[in-house]
């Protein structure tokens, strides 16, 4: 198979994928308990006034019926209207994206930039005291959830040594022109320091708690990853040819340590989306994740089916990017 033919064949495979998890959605959503109507109203309201403005969301419809209007407006676009603001889903997930890409994007670099080193480290250490150290610290974060390391970072960064923003996406007395929505891109494209740094502060702490999520993850794919190219012929080949051992690890080794991480970067990527929900209800951070929070307790389905579908099409879309690039980064892979 060529590979024009493979890709044609990945980006079909996700049609069906997207399709499967909006079903889950909305039935999902439409099993949970209490009624949104009621919760929107509260107790005051008379059963004729609950009545109409269930007939006036469509909730009063058959469930079938309900579930092919979904999936025709998802065909246009057509998220429907929030129950909770009467103002319509895409103009709101629109709003509060820009704020979870950005936070994710943090995340994602400081995780590759920590996990990668200390997997490699690891291996050219194997079996000495420093491999036992990094393998315990990968194992400590691992194990502490993502809620704990947000709380104990602030605790000690913020609340304690006061050294930055203990919530929030900006300081109250600075501004920024919106263009991207992403403000430290915002500040660059309009030059104003002033916020990018201050943008900078408040994406700090809940970066890190994102990245030491994703840190074991890289790091033990790393390590493993690095021990096994190290056993190969053409490392054997290298170092007999007289290469300095930096030359062989980085040069030859490092290139086969990338693609398993590519790998698993794409596999954690819908872990970073939803490790974004409660990163930013610790942060306070108005992200897709506080917007999620919000549309639960509320039992805003509209809310609730769009934000997942917007958060299945990010998934599958990065995962289907990362498998077209893995075909051209590993000459090794067959069509």
């Amino acid at each position: 198979m060529r590979r024009g033919s493979y890709i044609a064949i990945r980006l079909l495979l996700s049609i069906p994928t997207v399709l499967l998890l909006a079903t889950t959605v909305f039935v999902v959503t439409h099993i949970l308990p209490g009624d949104p109507v009621r919760m929107m109203v509260g107790d005051v309201a008379t059963e004729a006034q609950v009545q109409a403005i269930r007939h006036s969301l469509g909730l009063d419809r058959p469930l079938y019926i309900q579930y092919f209007d979904y999936l025709y407006n998802l065909l246009h676009l057509d998220f429907g209207t929030s129950i909770n603001s009467r103002l319509p889903v895409l103009r709101e997930i629109g709003a509060a994206l820009p704020v979870t890409i950005e936070l994710t994007i943090v995340g994602l670099m400081s995780g590759v930039a920590a996990g990668l080193p200390l997997g490699i480290l690891a291996a050219l250490k194997k079996g000495k005291a420093v491999d036992h150290i990094l393998r315990a610290f990968s194992i400590g974060c691992y194990s502490i959830p993502i809620y704990v390391t947000g709380i104990l970072l602030q605790l000690s960064l913020s609340w304690y040594f006061r050294i930055l923003p203990v919530a929030g996406r900006m300081t109250s007395t600075i501004d920024v022109q919106k263009i991207t929505g992403l403000y430290v891109v915002d500040s660059l494209l309009t030059l104003n320091f002033a916020a990018m740094f201050d943008a900078l502060a408040h994406l700090i702490l809940p970066g890190i708690t994102l990245a030491i999520y994703l840190l074991p993850m890289l790091s033990r794919m790393s390590r493993a990853s690095m021990i096994d190219a190290l056993t190969e012929d053409y490392i054997v080949t290298a170092r007999a040819k007289g290469l300095t051992e930096s030359s062989v690890v980085y040069r030859h080794a490092f290139r086969n340590v990338l693609l398993p991480t590519i790998t698993v970067i794409g596999l954690n990527f819908a872990g970073l989306l939803g490790g974004s929900v409660l990163t930013e209800t610790v942060f306070s951070i108005p992200g897709l994740g506080t917007l999620m929070l919000r549309a639960i307790n509320s039992r805003d389905f509209p809310m609730i089916q769009g934000i997942v579908v917007v958060y299945t099409l990010i998934v599958v879309a990065v995962n289907t990017v990362i498998d077209i690039a893995y075909s051209f980064l590993d000459p090794r892979v067959k069509y």
